[in-house]
């Protein structure tokens, strides 16, 4: 096995998307849907396939740290575009190209009747591109392009649906609230620049000790503290956690193939990477570390109570990726980060699976997204049914399903942190399984079980109060069923195979992958971990027999219970007795309240943060720039040079003995001035 990988095999990787991308951008309109979907879909699958070539390479032990290209030098400071290939960027090249693979597979039977078909994979092959640069990058410079490239991309995809004002305002609202995570985040980078010199990985990680030692200059907080907590605000946008969640259930409004693209897994999980990749800078900081693990656990609970209320099927799936999320940052704050990898790869998988299948239950219900005009497409949607099913079962942590390894190995790793917040952790991450279970299986009753109620709610379809994928806004036709004769149906092939293609890892990936990623050395030189202060690695190694032992260990402990209280709670209050919701509803009317306006953080950001702000640019507007600028020294001056010239204009009379009066006065004040003051008053007495 070479002991290198080949750059040019990594640069094919990369821009291969982007060459799709271009193709379907510009000249898609000109050689057509066929061609557009062929070249961007070929173009991905390709990335798919070296990228699952460079893994292999990387399991023999190669690795690759090298600059292709040097954008500019500013003194020392180089700027360079280079590619860092180590076993973490290797599983996430994996991981992005293969659900691109497939979301781009699922795209050309999903978007099939919509006008911006072509337009639609430019974005998400040049969406591909750029996470591929951010995984890649052996430098923050390249690691920023590629970071802020996924949000561009993000807005775009969003928004996609431009001429819906919902659509517009949820793409905003992801730009600026990304925007504030961002600002975090290029302060960090610039502290990095500024006691480090570099920009390159390589060396700011080996001078690491030394910042650890420095403290942030006219304050007593550690250096170190600051720049951690200052890359992790920027974590904190783009992974989606509290406070700067709000954007990702409106994210919701555009087509669901980027629900599964962007929103589940790929995008959202770059803030997870980075802080991963920054392992020997966060290492160095405990407090760091607590913030990052009380902030993913409230994000964990409270985000999963959000889902259990919401009645649009992707909403549902939506909060549930919040709380996933939360998981993978309080792994990360127990200094579990080979965990939280591990939970970013599990949850990829399963979560794509359940927005695909989301959006193939739109279809068939056409377009139609309320779960409560629902019920019974058991038998109308076999293939949707039972990969829905694998991917509840893989979200809800069942046991020798993928996500029961990496969801219970988070909740034993901070079980077995000692860092400040770790106990209020450890009681969020373990009470999140019953709630999990809850709203999952919520779902799942009500879309796939029960009562046909879509027989009953035609009038409703495409009314959703939350947002839905309004095909027939955008050319779509309901594929030949009209309303008044409105049956479910399985969707086209090209939807189905990518559901099949993700169910199998989202049900086996787990069992096969927990050993070698977690205590089989395979994140060793890519990820740090001081396991002497932070041990909760080390506890899990030392817990660990194996997956079938794990799976069986299960029983005796309590998540399985919770998650199976969470399946029967959902059985009985949708199946059973279905006044039973409406009863707790009313019993617990103003926390149903508070969760319906979703803890009141977008009133806040609106009528407190966006008021404020527009108080304070009021203020900077009248005060400052008209008062000030405008008028005291624009206007002022203007006014005082008016003043002194109309002065000046009186003394210009016209009058010759006037003139002759100022000479005299003017040579006598300069006698004044100059002559010595004896000589002039003997002057003046003679």
């Amino acid at each position: 096995m070479a002991a290198t990988i080949n750059p040019t095999l990594l640069l094919v990787i990369a821009l291969a998307p982007l060459v799709g991308a271009i193709v379907a951008g510009l000249f898609g309109k000109t050689l057509g849907r066929v061609v557009s979907h062929s070249v961007t879909t070929g173009s991905v699958a390709l990335s798919c396939v070296l990228s699952l070539v460079v893994l292999w390479q990387v399991l023999g032990g190669a690795r690759y740290n090298g600059t292709v290209y040097t954008w500019m030098q500013v003194g020392s400071l180089q700027m360079q575009v280079g590619f860092l290939i180590d076993s973490l960027s290797a599983l996430m090249m994996v991981v992005v190209t293969f659900v691109s693979m497939c979301v781009h597979i699922y795209t050309i039977g999903y978007m099939a009747e919509d006008p911006g078909y072509e337009r639609f994979f430019a974005y998400i092959s040049l969406f591909t591109f750029s996470m591929l640069m951010l995984v890649m990058s052996n430098n923050f410079l390249q690691l920023f392009f590629g970071w802020e490239a996924v949000g561009l991309v993000s807005y775009l995809l969003i928004g996609f649906w431009y001429t819906r004002e919902s659509a517009v305002f949820a793409n905003l609202k992801a730009f600026v609230v990304n925007r504030v995570g961002d600002f975090g985040f290029v302060l960090g980078i610039g502290l990095v620049v500024a006691y480090t010199g570099s920009l390159n990985y390589t060396d700011v990680f080996a001078k690491a000790p030394e910042l650890a030692k420095l403290v942030f200059p006219g304050t007593d907080w550690m250096l170190l503290t600051v720049l951690c907590i200052c890359l992790f605000i920027g974590a904190m946008g783009k992974s989606a956690q509290f406070p700067l969640h709000v954007w990702l259930p409106d994210s919701m409004e555009g087509p669901t193939p980027i629900s599964a693209l962007i929103h589940a897994a790929t995008m959202v999980t770059a803030g997870i990477f980075m802080v991963s990749r920054m392992s020997p800078l966060f290492e160095l900081s405990d407090t760091a570390l607590s913030v990052v693990l009380v902030l993913g656990a409230i994000t964990a609970l409270f985000m999963g109570f959000l889902g259990v209320i919401q009645n649009d099927i992707k909403r549902v799936i939506a909060y549930s990726t919040l709380s996933q999320l939360g998981y993978m940052t309080t792994a990360l704050g127990a200094s579990a980060y080979p965990v939280a990898m591990f939970h970013l790869m599990t949850h990829a998988f399963f979560k794509a699976l359940l927005f695909l299948a989301a959006g193939s239950v739109i279809m068939g219900m056409h377009h139609d997204q309320d779960i409560r005009h629902m019920g019974g497409l058991r038998k109308y949607m076999p293939i949707t049914w039972i990969t829905f099913l694998i991917g509840s079962l893989a979200l809800c942590g069942t046991p020798l399903f993928s996500g029961f390894y990496s969801k219970d190995s988070i909740i034993d790793a901070v079980a077995a942190s000692h860092l400040p917040g770790a106990g209020f952790a450890s009681f969020a991450v373990t009470a999140s399984v019953f709630v999990t279970a809850l709203y999952s299986f919520r779902l799942y009753f009500l879309v796939f079980h029960g009562e046909e109620r879509f027989r009953h709610a035609v009038s409703h379809h495409g009314h959703d109060d939350h947002g839905h994928d309004d095909h027939a806004a955008h050319g779509h036709d309901d594929h030949g069923h009209g309303h008044g004769s409105f049956e479910p149906h399985e969707s086209p092939w090209v939807v189905t195979l990518p559901l099949v293609l993700l169910a199998i890892p989202s049900a086996v990936v787990g069992w096969f992958t927990i050993r070698p990623l977690l205590f089989g050395g395979y994140f060793q030189g890519a990820i740090v971990t001081n396991t002497a202060v932070h041990p909760a690695m080390a506890d899990l190694a030392a817990h660990f027999h194996g997956p079938l032992e794990m799976a069986l260990d299960s029983f005796v402990h309590l998540p399985l219970w919770l998650a199976i209280a969470g399946g029967v709670v959902a059985y009985y209050a949708y199946m059973v007795n279905p006044k039973f919701p409406v009863a707790v509803q009313r019993m617990f009317q103003p926390v149903y309240v508070l969760l319906d306006h979703k803890y009141y953080m977008d009133w806040i950001n609106e009528h407190v943060i966006a008021a404020g702000a527009r108080l304070l640019g009021r203020g900077l507007w009248q005060g400052g720039d008209a008062g000030i600028i405008d008028g005291l020294l624009v206007n002022g001056s203007a006014r005082l040079v008016g003043m002194g010239a109309a002065l000046v204009r009186r003394l210009q009379t016209g009058f010759i003995y006037y003139y002759a009066l100022a000479m005299i006065a003017g040579v006598v004040v300069f006698m004044w001035m100059f002559v010595p003051g004896k000589l002039l008053s003997g002057w003046f007495i003679r």
